[in-house]
């Protein structure tokens, strides 16, 4: 597909504007190790009379230790600060036995029978009712239909299920949905029933049999038009939009979805999920990443196959590999997941669409993360300890994220860079991931010590400046090349960084690599003739501003 450069930085740069939004919420949340949630079953009843859903949750758990007296989850109560919104937990039991329990500050205290003995499994059943405050969008969409659509991300699943709603704890889950006829019903893995149950009544059950983080759960419920659209590995490929625009969202899904399954398998690992749906929702501006069910904003079906949409399509196609199934075990690696398909997104394109569309992009990130660091100069890409959601992403996190995984690349070669991708990608498929894991992986692959090169990018702020030139000396057959880091915010790199030497009469440059370690560097080199030009990073590897011509 050809496309003008100026609509592709544009493109480009909205797609990532609108994934995810700036929320307000705290998360303070306490993690305990030694509770393992194993599987979810959520059986909700969903109305068109009322906006109050009831919830019948079974949550199985294996303890990993014991003395364990207490079983805690994440679940909104609700509070006349929410309007009355919220859940009320009316009775909770575990083998046919209620247990004692106490709803507070948004967190469900489950008293345990008897205190816990190592690897014990039980099952606990909570039963509740209420209006979502958040979580789960219950509007009309922009036909002026009525919709049940999800929007869990990052920590608002809690709002109307009750979980263990962090990402260090991945599960099963299952959805058992009773809801007014009219309705289909849309969630993650396999559809294992659809049964009218009574004349204006449809039971549907969907099953995810692999784990993932309670942020990817998903459930739509609306009138769709669904096309089975192809099979990838023996899975189906599937769009779900709603029936006024079937022929604009079909036409738009089918593209470049199977293209981008197939290249991420060969390139990073096996697809998890039992499926890929792509599904037009009205509770995500952009794009949510939800596991094996992908959902797009009302307006995403255009008819027009439009670079912005497919380059979103492809960006959360990325994330069912970083994110869904290698997961970040905490919200202060959250880059892993996002910096990840922002560059798997322009991985994606340089393999579709050519190296001049992925250079482009590079470019158009580049430009989000200047203006972004020009206002915020201290910014670190691993958060310390985050305690605050409006924190958790910014253009930095996806922008300059992507940029460092370039980087690392220009480092340690690409064939390098792929050894190790597949690597981590295996050894954390389905499990969870630190910034620390991800670098181990690396340096078994390239047998190099990257503590630097993740220590000044990741933990650290700043960007990268430089100042120089290049003179000739035909006296003594040299070039001297004088660099300088300007940076005025205190830190300094320390960076190979390539050179192109371009003489006449040959088809292609000469490659040197100078380490760049110093505040202000000199270098040397022997060359047979003068150049006609140096050019410093000629294949666009290093995120920097640079100014560099010939000394006059």
């Amino acid at each position: 597909m050809k496309f003008s450069k100026k609509n592709f930085l544009l493109t480009f740069i909205l797609m990532f504007s609108c994934l995810h939004p700036i929320l307000s919420l705290a998360d303070h949340y306490p993690k305990n190790p030694k509770i393992d949630a194993l599987n979810y079953i959520f059986k909700l009843e969903l109305s068109d009379e009322t906006d109050e859903i009831l919830c019948e949750a079974t949550i199985d758990v294996r303890f990993l230790a014991e003395e364990i007296k207490e079983l805690r989850l994440d679940l909104i109560k609700a509070s006349s600060e929410l309007q009355g919104k919220g859940m009320r937990v009316s009775h909770v039991s575990s083998d046919g036995s209620s247990l004692d329990f106490r709803h507070e500050n948004d967190a469900l205290f489950i008293t345990l029978a008897a205190p816990s003995t190592t690897n014990q499994r039980s099952k606990y059943k909570v039963v509740y009712r209420g209006i979502p405050a958040s979580g789960l969008k219950i509007a009309n969409n922009m036909h002026g239909d009525r919709t049940f659509f999800s929007d869990n991300w990052p920590n608002r699943a809690r709002n109307w299920l009750a979980t263990i709603d962090h990402p260090y704890d991945k599960a099963m889950c299952e959805f058992i949905i009773t809801a007014p006829n009219h309705y289909q019903v849309i969630s993650n893995g396999l559809k294992i029933e659809e049964t009218d149950i009574a004349p204006d009544t449809r039971l549907t059950h969907w099953k995810q049999s692999v784990p993932i983080a309670s942020w990817l759960y998903v459930l739509g419920v609306a009138r769709f038009a669904v096309q089975h659209v192809d099979e990838f590995e023996g899975k189906s490929i599937q769009t779900w939009v709603y029936p006024q625009d079937r022929d604009a969202g079909f036409y738009d899904f089918a593209e470049p979805t199977k293209k981008a399954l197939e290249f991420y398998s060969e390139y990073v690992g096996s697809f998890s999920y039992e499926k890929l749906a792509n599904i037009q929702s009205n509770s995500v501006g952009g794009g949510m990443e939800a596991a094996s069910a992908i959902f797009y904003g009302d307006k995403s079906a255009t008819g027009k196959r439009s670079v912005r949409w497919r380059n979103v399509i492809i960006h959360e196609i990325a994330h069912q590999w970083f994110g869904n199934s290698v997961t970040e075990y905490d919200w202060d690696d959250v880059w892993l997941s996002e910096g990840f398909a922002t560059y798997f997104t322009l991985l994606f394109i340089e393999h579709q669409y050519g190296r001049d569309a992925f250079v482009e992009g590079l470019k158009a990130s580049q430009k989000r993360v200047n203006a972004f660091n020009e206002e915020n100069p201290g910014y670190r890409i691993v958060h310390d300890n985050l305690k605050d959601m409006r924190d958790v992403t910014t253009s930095q996190i996806y922008q300059k994220g992507s940029w460092i995984l370039h980087m690392l690349r220009g480092v340690i070669g690409t064939d390098n860079f792929w050894k190790g991708i597949r690597s981590y990608y295996e050894k954390y498929q389905n499990a969870h991931a630190t910034t620390d894991d991800f670098r181990r992986e690396m340096e078994e692959a390239s047998d190099r010590d990257l503590t630097d090169f993740f220590q000044q990018w990741l933990y650290k702020g700043g960007a990268l400046k430089y100042s120089g030139d290049w003179q000739y000396d035909g006296a003594k057959s040299q070039i001297t090349i004088k660099l300088d880091q300007i940076q005025n915010d205190g830190s300094l790199f320390r960076m190979p960084l390539e050179l192109g030497l371009y003489f006449a009469g040959q088809n292609a440059p000469q490659f040197k690599v100078l380490q760049v370690n110093e505040k202000s560097n000199m270098f040397t080199m022997k060359v047979a003739s003068e150049p006609e030009n140096v050019i410093l990073d000629p294949n666009t590897l290093v995120l920097m501003d640079l100014d560099f011509g010939k000394r006059e």
